[in-house]
């Protein structure tokens, strides 16, 4: 009698290992299929996903130098710490206020301020050009305007200004500077470590914050302080001259609301940027020439250059 033909996919027939096989070579170039559409999705998304952000992220509000045709007033951002590393450095700030001046529509600068402070050098940069551009545009006015804060390095910035205006609740002043580390005396010795620091010339080891102080070098540095605080206090008395009230706190290091600034001749008036330019420049149109990173340098600066400006011995407008 004559068997019956086997299905290829019995496990008892001849062909079931060749069946199984081409099944399982199948279902693989179907996962593998199915593995690329996938993964095609997905790099689709990402590139969307890249593109909402740089949208996004984008400067808001920014008009690119000479866009506007007709009369404006034109901005430039100091916002934040004063300093090489940060947004408010000198030349990104004067590289704003040059394109601002430069601009034929432009009616007025404003200088929007919302900083704590920082570098002296870098300051006085942005002071001396805004006196340079006074000087070479005397028909194009200079606002400063403050926001929340205004203290110390923003303030020496600000004083290079025609005119300065803040909030009535805004932050203005400490003028003074300092000069800031930290001292690990005990904690080495507590730790068990042992300090061997080699120099040539006896002042390379200077305020070393695993040395006790050495009453010389404070005293060095407390020269110091007193000829950029000098400086700081000549800037501020050149900008305001005899708006300042006689006032024996001004150069001490203490800072006031806005209203408590006009009392003392910090500032000349209580109002926003758009006030300024609508009552006193008389152009309504703001143009911000600020320059802006772009998205991929911000993603460069690393989050550890603040931390590590923060620790290393600096003097700062702060």
């Amino acid at each position: 009698m004559q068997k019956p033909p086997t299905s290829p996919n019995d496990p008892h027939g001849p062909d079931w290992e060749r069946a199984t096989l081409r099944e399982l070579l199948l279902e693989q170039v179907r996962e593998q299929r199915n593995a690329r559409r996938w993964g095609t999705a997905f790099r689709l998304l990402i590139v969307a996903y890249l593109f909402a952000v740089l949208f996004y992220a984008r400067p808001q509000g920014f008009t690119w130098p000479g866009a506007m045709a007709q009369p404006h007033t034109a901005l430039v951002e100091v916002q934040g710490v004063i300093a090489p590393e940060f947004d408010a450095n000198a030349d990104s700030v004067v590289t704003g206020l040059r394109a601002a001046f430069e601009d034929k529509n432009t009616r007025g600068v404003i200088i929007r301020i919302n900083s704590p402070g920082g570098s002296p050098v870098q300051s006085g940069y942005i002071n001396d050009e805004i006196m340079r551009l006074r000087d070479k545009y005397p028909d194009i006015p200079v606002y400063a305007v403050i926001s929340d804060i205004c203290a110390s390095g923003g303030y020496y910035i600000a004083a290079a200004a025609d005119q300065i205006w803040a909030d009535k609740a805004s932050i203005v002043g400490s003028i003074g500077v300092r000069m800031d580390g930290f001292g690990f005396v005990d904690a080495i010795g507590k730790l068990g470590v042992e300090r061997r620091l080699h120099t040539a010339g006896e002042n390379k080891a200077f305020l070393d914050p695993f040395l006790p102080q050495n009453p010389a070098e404070v005293s060095h540095v407390d020269g110091l302080l007193d000829s950029i605080h000098q400086q700081f206090i000549n800037t501020v008395k050149r900008g305001r001259g005899e708006r300042l009230k006689d006032d024996p706190r001004l150069f001490t290091g203490l800072f006031w609301t806005g209203e408590q600034s006009l009392e003392l001749g910090l500032i000349d008036g209580l109002g926003s940027a758009s006030h300024v330019a609508r009552e006193l420049v008389g152009a309504e149109e703001i143009v911000d020439f600020t320059p802006r990173r772009t998205l991929f340098e911000e993603l460069g600066v690393g989050l550890g250059t603040a931390a590590l400006q923060l620790l290393q011995p600096g003097i700062r407008l702060r």
